[in-house]
């Protein structure tokens, strides 16, 4: 059993949480276990009350703060606002949850849920750095108690109750933990607690890069511009104190996942599972396919860190994942203006190949014409043979699927 005086604390947190809220389950997946061949656990944080881990964070710092403060501030348009209305209606505190005026009605509903009248929620900023200073201006004039997400020790001391149930669960320390990395609150946390009896894996998204980059400088760096698709883990500057706790981490731990490739494990644990994960969830179960050779044989515990999906994202996910897995694919086509042209594209197409997507303008006084067209097929080989039939047909094309810029605007 770990014993340090962090892990006394993080022990003693985690028992003043069981009066809250139960432990999340930790649950061996046979799925993963049999492609692996290893014995794959998830630690559900998906499952807690909030669906995240970020009520964790929030309990442990604000009953510190208790009785002697009833004004709690946070800046969040995510799990850590609804963590922190949570926490609000169960200490029976006011609390005052600033977002960018951008968030989603689903989130704000979902936060004002979690703290009834306790919370207030102010819109505030097309950004969160504006967002941010207004909460933190407020908490100053207002003389509260600022809630940071990550970059606390009682938070990430919080966080790290997380490792005390997986302990306790396991009934020992696992052979290798794979975390998902944004502020570095969970993940600095749970190295804490079970120090260099394990081995760690730290998953970053591609564009928040903020503990890769830290590690390179040797100290927090702010990484903007980020692609805030996983929304859990876009950071763009790693904590000072959760750094000061990872920075001796080696640097090939930290694994780097597209955005993209993300979407495919939500998908599969969708489908496969029946699991709801966030993109943040699920970037420590997409990293085992690069960490077969490490884990077989051992035991392994993947950290599900949230399920806080808006479903209205789904046609989205789903898109990128089929992009990433290379069954759809875009193109923007040069068609003859003549008729049987078209015609001639379709006779192309192969039994598995459907069109997705197609958008033609004729144009007057030219030759050609400009088709954007979207195809999906069931194995990625398949593009193989179209593109050669395109060729030997005497089409002029250009493959736009993975360029971000005109994705953006197209697809």
């Amino acid at each position: 059993m770990t014993s340090t005086a962090f892990a006394e604390a993080a022990r003693a947190a985690e028992q003043e949480m069981r009066a809250v809220f139960p432990a999340t389950p930790l649950m061996r997946n046979d799925h993963l276990s049999e492609r692996f061949g290893a014995e794959v656990w998830l630690k559900r944080e998906d499952l807690s009350p909030v669906r995240s881990y970020k009520l964790r964070g929030a309990f442990n710092a604000m009953r510190k703060q208790i009785p002697g403060q009833d004004l709690f501030v946070c800046a969040s348009a995510g799990n850590h606002a609804q963590g922190v209305a949570f926490m609000c209606r169960h200490f029976g505190v006011h609390g005052v949850v600033f977002m960018p005026v951008t968030t989603p009605q689903q989130k704000i509903l979902k936060t004002k849920m979690f703290g009834g009248e306790q919370v207030e929620i102010r819109l505030v900023g097309d950004y969160f750095d504006k967002t941010l200073s207004a909460a933190q201006a407020f908490c100053e004039e207002a003389a509260g108690h600022f809630l940071s997400p990550f970059d606390d020790e009682d938070v990430i001391e919080g966080q790290a109750s997380v490792a005390v149930e997986i302990e306790a669960q396991l009934r020992r320390t696992p052979d290798h933990i794979v975390l998902p990395v944004g502020g570095g609150g969970l993940s600095s946390g749970v190295r804490s607690f079970f120090g260099e009896n394990c081995r760690y894996t730290f998953v970053e998204p591609t564009g928040a890069q903020s503990l890769g980059k830290a590690l390179e400088d040797g100290a927090p760096v702010d990484v903007s511009p980020i692609n805030s698709f996983v929304d859990g883990a876009a950071v763009a500057k790693i904590g000072e104190r959760t750094f000061a706790r990872l920075k001796s981490v080696a640097a090939d731990s930290v694994l780097h996942l597209s955005e993209d490739r993300i979407c495919t494990t939500i998908v599969e644990m969708l489908n496969v599972e029946g699991i709801v994960l966030e993109p943040a969830g699920a970037m420590a179960i997409e990293a085992l396919s690069d960490l077969a050779d490490q884990i077989k044989g051992k035991t392994v515990v993947c950290v599900a860190s949230g399920g806080n999906f808006d479903f209205e994202r789904l046609p989205e996910v789903k898109e990128r994942a089929q992009r990433y897995s290379g069954v759809k694919k875009y193109f923007i086509l040069r068609m003859p203006q003549r008729p049987g042209a078209l015609k001639e594209f379709l006779n192309i197409l192969g039994p598995d190949d459907d069109i997705a997507r197609f958008e033609y303008l004729k144009k007057s006084a030219r030759n050609f014409g400009s088709v954007l067209i979207g195809i999906e097929t069931t194995r990625p080989e398949n593009f193989q043979r179209f593109l050669g039939e395109l060729d030997k047909a005497g089409f002029t094309y250009t493959d736009i699927t993975n360029d971000e810029t005109l994705a953006q605007f197209v697809i």
